[in-house]
This record gives structure tokens, sequence and C-alpha cells, in this order.
């Protein structure tokens, strides 16, 4: 069956991660997208290793449901180009530093000049004003600046980035939420605009809890490696064989969790009776529980403690995860068949509709510009136009025909 967003046309002129991810997701809703690419293709090809069939894993993880054209936007017949895309399309997406685009002539004003329909959603690594507007930034520059990394790792340790690109995901995230919003509001007004977001404002978001904390306090929140600040015990525990992560801190279930280790007299001692007790002596707690921890594997804890209801799961690695058999369930994982790279496995988008549940699409474009003259004919050039847009080479990629007869 279709997906929520058959009938939206996006042009991803995002490239690295937040922008690709974004428009991905888009796609597994039954959005089309059309990915336009510089000359060489865009700089998120090269995130590895490792690579399949010469283009980063890490970029076919990410690009899912699109199909690929090159443009040099940098020559007057490439801007049009663009321009004319889109005329045609619902959503424009592009991750440029600000000012970029407007001065390449394909920034908002250009297209919504053309299609006041047009929702145009500009990702940017600090904003579009501001001291740092115009400083350049990735993942892990943002996740220094935002905080996030002065509370991750810990407490005798240096701090330490997020384990996967936080700031481009959470940049992704909320640029699709915004997206979306955008159309609703366009469904009402019948008039696009543009939607601005930044991956040190989504960090920010990101960190709601934490940073409520400060503001309140005024205490700055430490390192606390698998701990959380505002609950104890809420931390993995090195066993036997691995970790296990427990979450057992409201009154009910740290009365059972003693009980299920063996150790009913912790409830009820005075320095650990409460949650909030538990968190200022959190190291003399983990001190008597850690030996506990250790005389058991994960599994047999695993099944200890949620037999007396306790909050607690086993800590996957990443050839564990694929193969344990909820995540199996899931059917996160997703497999497209490419005809030069083989089966390409990415993760779906975590969404599940009852009435429109669409399906991942098309594999991502291994090759830049490998649907260039299919795209071109679809959005109405003629085949004199597309042979001089190769000849010129303004346009490059994937040719399915041979050029006109002139």
């Amino acid at each position: 069956m279709s997906g929520p967003l058959e009938g939206i046309r996006i042009l991803d002129l995002s490239q690295g991660a937040a922008g690709p991810t974004c428009a991905m997701l888009l796609g597994d809703l039954g959005a089309e997208i059309v990915k336009v690419e510089p000359p060489g293709g865009e700089w998120g090809r090269g995130l590895g290793p490792p690579f399949v069939a010469g283009a980063a894993a890490a970029f076919l993880g990410m690009n899912r449901n699109k199909r690929s054209i090159v443009v040099d936007v940098k020559k007057p017949a490439g801007r049009e180009v663009v321009l004319r895309l889109a005329d045609e399309c619902d959503v424009a997406l592009e991750s440029f530093r600000p000012g970029v685009a407007d001065r390449l002539g394909i920034g908002f004003g250009a297209m919504s000049a053309r299609n006041p329909r047009l929702i145009y959603a500009a990702i940017s690594a600090f904003g579009q004003d501001g001291p740092w507007r115009d400083r350049p930034g990735v993942d892990g520059v943002v996740q220094a600046m935002s905080g996030i990394m002065s509370v991750t790792g810990t407490e005798d340790g240096p701090p330490v980035k997020v384990g996967v690109p936080a700031a481009d995901m959470a940049g992704g995230l909320f640029a699709g939420q915004a997206i979306l919003a955008a159309l609703y509001a366009r469904e009402r007004t019948g008039i696009g605009q543009r939607a601005d977001v930044s991956l040190l404002d989504a960090l920010l978001a990101l960190q709601v809890v934490p940073l409520a904390m400060f503001f309140a306090s005024g205490e700055p929140p430490l390192r606390q490696g698998s701990a959380a600040p505002y609950a104890c015990p809420n931390e993995a525990f090195p066993t036997r064989d691995g970790h296990v992560q427990v979450a057992a801190y409201t009154p009910d279930r740290w009365r059972r969790f003693c009980e299920a280790i063996g150790s009913p007299d912790l409830a009820t001692r005075s320095d650990f009776v409460t949650n909030e007790l538990r968190v200022g002596n959190r190291t003399a707690l983990r001190a008597l529980l850690e030996p506990i921890f250790r005389e058991r594997t994960t599994p047999e804890w695993v099944t200890l403690l949620q037999a007396a209801d306790v909050l607690c799961a086993p800590l996957l690695s990443y050839p564990a995860l694929v193969v344990e058999p909820h995540v199996a369930h899931t059917r996160m994982f997703v497999t497209a068949e490419h005809p030069e790279a083989g089966e390409i496995t990415a993760v779906r988008n975590p969404v599940r509709f009852s009435a429109t549940p669409g399906a991942p699409g098309p594999p991502p474009p291994v090759r830049p510009g490998e649907n260039a003259e299919v795209v071109l004919r679809e959005f109405g050039f003629g085949a004199e136009e597309i042979d001089a847009l190769f000849e010129q080479q303004v346009v490059q990629g994937a040719r399915v025909s041979q050029p006109a007869v002139t």
C-alpha cells in the first residue's frame, strides 16, 4: 500500500548526514526524492571505510529512496535546471552554509518566486544568524559546542562524543518534522514557507532534561557513564559475561530489585531508602551491587530480574543486536537490491501506519547521477535540451539513450 506522503515530490540538495537522512525518512513515507549532487558526487560518498561498490556504506545507509542527478549549479544553465526541478516539487531541502544557496541563485527567494507553494527547508550547523552563522561545522564540532559532550563519558574520564552522529540525526529528524508541519500549513493556506533547523539547536532540544535540571539548580551535570543523574539504580552493571542495564528506582521496583538480588535489607537501609538518597549515595550503592552482579551471567540476570518485574535489558553489541530475536521480529533492517552493489541492508523508518504503511523504496544511488536522464525526462526536459546539458557538462550522469540526431 502507498505511504502517507504519496504524491509529494522532494528536491534534495543536501549533503552529509542530516539532510540526506531527513529526505530518506520522508521517502520511506511515500515521498518521491530527487537527489541533486555536485560534479563528482556529494562529499558524503567518501564517509568511509567501509565502501560498497565504491560508495561509502554510511552514504548508502542514508540515501535510500532517491534518484540521483549531477548538476553543476555554478553554471547559469545548471542553476536553471535546479529551478525547473524545484518548480515541480513540493519541498526543497538544502544544507549549504547560510547565504550560499542565495549566492548561487537557488535559495528560497528564487525558488518561491517561481513556486509559491514550495516548502524550503535549510539545515545548517549553527543557524542563519548570530556570531557563528558563517562558521562551518560537522557533527563532532556541534556536539562539543552543544554541551552534550560535557555530560557524556565516565566521571573519571575525558568528555566523549555520543557514539552515533547525534547532531546530524537530531537535525535531520527535526527538519523532517518541520517539513511535515509546513506541508500541513500549506493545506490550510495554499502557501509554502521556509523552515530553518540548525544542528546546534537540535542538540540543545535533545538536552531538555539535563538543561532543565541545570536551570533549576545552577549545578552543571556530571559525566556518569551509563547512569542517569536523576535516578538510581539506573545504569549498567558488569556481569560474569557482559553487562546488564537496570532501572529500579521507583519505590516498588527498588524493593523487588533488592529481593531479587538476594539483599532485601538494602531496601530499608537509611542511606538508600529513597531515590534521592540513592542518587546522593550512588558510589556506595554501586560498590555493594557490583560484586553481586558479577556472580551471574547477563542472560541469568535478565531472566531473574524480569521475573520480578524489574526493568532491565542486556547490553548488546552490534553482532548480538542484529540476531536478537525481538530485534529481528521488529523487521527494522531492510534489504534492497542494487544492480551494481547487490544487496544493501539498512535501517528502516521506525514509524508504523495502519492505513498507509508504505514501504522502503528503491536502493540508494551508488553512482552519482545514475538517474540523470530519466529524471530530466520526467520533469519535462526535451531530448535536445537533455543532449545539450550533457554535452556542456551542466548535467552529468547516466544516459539511457543515444543523443538525439540534429
